[in-house]
């Protein structure tokens, strides 16, 4: 007996088996306490999909929903519960305050980077944002506003490459990099101003400093739970790495290789991009592989493995989730 199927038919099967597609990757586990972070038979859960590049997601309890990053579409995203995915910002990252070579170009990596990408919360609860296109820092003026208003813009007189990820310290300090990234042609990009990517910190009485300048590659950034440590997260392809400096008062100090991932790099998709520190003091870090769980001394315990290269990751408030931008998903595991 033949089966006929009908376009509609065949648009249900489409639908149905897409669907299904809920969860992704698998748990590696290389350490037995890996099971206190991350539960036996934990799956990785696809919360929305259909990104460009999705990165720098920050849980907003006032709105009980993650906002993150699009780049390439210049769009900031809302996911919560109850209503699912929504526009949040667009555009998020590029409104033409800084000259850029134009809008819409493509980089040496073939992505255009105009959006915004690293986002965060201040002591007041604002969200702050790193502008690539618009090469500096704002703040939101409102939940209900879509204008913005300069943190920071420039140093020494000098516009910004395109700050990438952010941190507040619990003194108020701002700690932010700037990689090339939202340039056009990188480093050899003609509208880039300063010749270093660098680590920056600024205070909350406003006074800008650059605190670290001999990296090619500065992306991700985190402090340790004591205030005594800045993690940064290198993306260089040829020395992939976690470094960490101590911070003292007048900027950092003792840089050293707190992870290196030459060796997993070998074998898996990613590079160190964003990371956050757990109340525990364990880093949580995009890199080869998905999301690595590295304890303070810096042992590998195993890695949330998202199959896509994973760009950042936040925990909600209660740290009973950590939610990771994948690519083209955004993705969650239960803590």
């Amino acid at each position: 007996m033949k089966t006929k199927i009908t376009l509609l038919g065949l648009i249900f099967f489409v639908n149905t088996i897409v669907a299904q597609k809920t969860t992704i990757g698998s748990i590696e586990r290389l350490d037995p306490k890996m099971d206190q972070y991350v539960p036996p038979g934990t799956k990785i859960e696809v919360l929305a999909e259909g990104f460009d590049w999705s990165e720098g997601p920050v849980w907003v309890e006032q709105l009980n929903a993650v906002l993150f990053s699009d780049v390439p579409t210049n769009k900031a995203y809302r996911w919560d519960e109850k209503n699912g995915l929504s526009v949040f910002l667009d555009p998020s990252g590029f409104t033409g305050f800084a000259p850029r070579e134009k809008k819409g170009g493509l980089n040496v990596m073939n992505r255009d980077e105009s959006g915004s990408n690293g986002l965060t919360l201040d002591h007041n609860n604002q969200l702050v944002l790193c502008m690539h296109g618009d090469r500096r820092i704002a703040r939101l003026d409102g939940w209900d506003k879509k204008s913005f208003t300069t943190v920071v813009g420039k140093y020494q007189g000098k516009y910004f490459n395109s700050p990438n990820d952010l941190v507040y310290a619990k003194n108020g300090d701002l700690y932010f990099t700037d990689p090339p990234y939202g340039l056009n042609k990188g480093d050899e990009d003609p509208m880039k101003e300063l010749p270093f990517n660098g680590v920056y910190k600024l205070t909350d009485s406003g006074e800008l400093s650059l605190v670290v300048k001999d990296l090619t590659r500065p992306n991700g950034v985190a402090v340790s739970n004591d205030q005594k440590t800045l993690y940064v997260a290198i993306s260089d392809r040829s020395n992939p790495r976690i470094m960490a400096y101590d911070i003292v008062p007048d900027g950092v100090e003792n840089g050293r290789v707190f992870f290196d991932g030459n060796e997993l790099s070998k074998n898996n998709v990613g590079s160190f991009d964003g990371l956050k520190v757990h109340p525990s003091g364990t880093v949580f870090s995009t890199g080869p592989g998905g999301v690595l769980v590295i304890t303070p001394e810096g042992k590998h315990l195993g890695t949330i493995r998202t199959e896509e290269r994973s760009a950042n990751c936040a925990f909600d408030t209660k740290f009973e989730y950590l939610y990771m931008t994948t690519d083209m998903y955004l993705t969650r595991v239960k803590l």
